[in-house]
This record gives C-alpha cells, structure tokens and sequence, in this order.
C-alpha cells in the first residue's frame, strides 16, 4: 500500500508508463500498490522514488526502471496463480509486482546482501514470494515446471536449464546480449523440444552472474 505522500508521484510514473505503451491493466495496477519509496534511503525518496529511471542499490547493481518491469510483465501475460521464476531478485521490486499480480512468486538472487535487503522488504509488505540465494543459471528444478520465467539481468546467452524448466505454453522473459545493450527477447516453449523466440528490441541491464561463493 502507498501511503498518501506518494500517490501523486505514483499516479505520475502510471500516467507516463501509459504514454510509454503499457496497456496491460493488471501490470499498470500492481505498480501502482507497490511502495516503491520504501526501497530508497530517505533522502532520495521524495526526488526518485517514483520516477521512470533505475537507481543504484548497492552491490554494483540497480532497481530497475518502471519501465522495464512493466515490459517485462507484461510480456509475461501471466494470469492469477501463475507460477513464476524470477533469476535476480535485487531490490525485490519485480517480485512485489508479480505478486501483486497474483502470481506465485520464486526468486534467486547472487548477492547475498541484497538477497537479504529483498526478503526483509518483502516481508515486512507482506509478499508471499520464495527467495534463494544461488545460481540464477540453474533456475530451481525442484520447483518446475514453471508457467513463467523473468530474468532482470542481461544474460550472456539463454540458459538452457531455465528454458527446460518452462511447462509447455509457458514463457521466458529474458535480456540478452554482452554489451552494455541487451535485446529483450520472448521465449515460449511449443513443445518438449521446440520453443518460439521473438525480440522487442534494445534495453539496459546489469550484468547476469554465475559465479556464486557461500
């Protein structure tokens, strides 16, 4: 819930997504119940909290623009009950969106103090999402098949463990590309073997980290 001091700002950032070309309904409604406020230190939230840009949290790594989660998300299509994979938690910003969606949300995050920074802000606004620390490559088998998948990082390929991890009809949502430029691209499976990819273009992301010492 957005508390009063910022519904103007938030009711801005919507209005500004819609010009952008969000259409999805349900996308532009869960932005617009998460306190995105709450992920910025106190003396950048009243300047940035609710604008259309990504900012830094720490760990070498971003809150992701509005922008990008509502594109991703919407991508996704996801119904309510959906079960969705999310590989890079960060701040815990898409994971409060999906959930605000209605879907059943498990994330991984590399960077343990932002894995622990996202599960105290999800917690604590009471988003039921299951957050690990580990590989984001590997996805998490033991909770597949998955309805959805969103990476929130630019992959240097797409990771074939995730792509088998989808049910079939399912979707990946992912960046790809090594450059400081990623294209979005949209995989659904058609089958065991055959999956769909189609490409929306450019976007920025940090780095996808494989990696990983406990």
């Amino acid at each position: 819930m957005i508390e009063n001091k910022y519904k103007g700002l938030c009711n801005q950032l919507i209005n500004e997504l819609k010009v952008k070309g969000i259409e999805d309904i349900n996308v532009l409604n869960a932005i617009s119940r998460v306190p995105r406020h709450l992920l910025f230190d106190l003396v950048f939230r009243d300047k940035f909290s609710y604008q259309d840009i990504a900012f830094p949290i720490g760990e070498g790594q971003t809150i992701s623009q509005p922008y990008t989660v509502a594109f991703q998300s919407e991508l996704l299509a996801l119904k309510k009950g959906d079960k969705i994979l999310e590989i890079g938690t960060g701040s815990g910003y898409q994971a409060a969106v999906l959930c605000e969606m209605g879907a059943k949300v498990f994330s991984i995050e590399r960077h343990k103090p932002l894995f622990n920074g996202a599960k105290l802000f999800l917690a604590q606004n009471n988003y039921r999402a299951q957050l690990f620390f580990g590989d984001g490559f590997k996805g998490k088998k033991a909770f597949c098949p998955f309805d959805g998948i969103i990476v929130t990082c630019g992959a240097p390929y797409i990771p074939n463990d995730l792509k088998s991890q989808l049910k079939i009809g399912g979707r990946m949502v992912i960046p790809v590309g090594e450059g400081d430029v990623q294209q979005m691209k949209l995989i659904v499976r058609l089958d065991s073997e055959k999956y769909q990819e189609t490409n929306f273009g450019d976007f920025k992301f940090v780095p996808m980290l494989k990696s990983i010492k406990n």
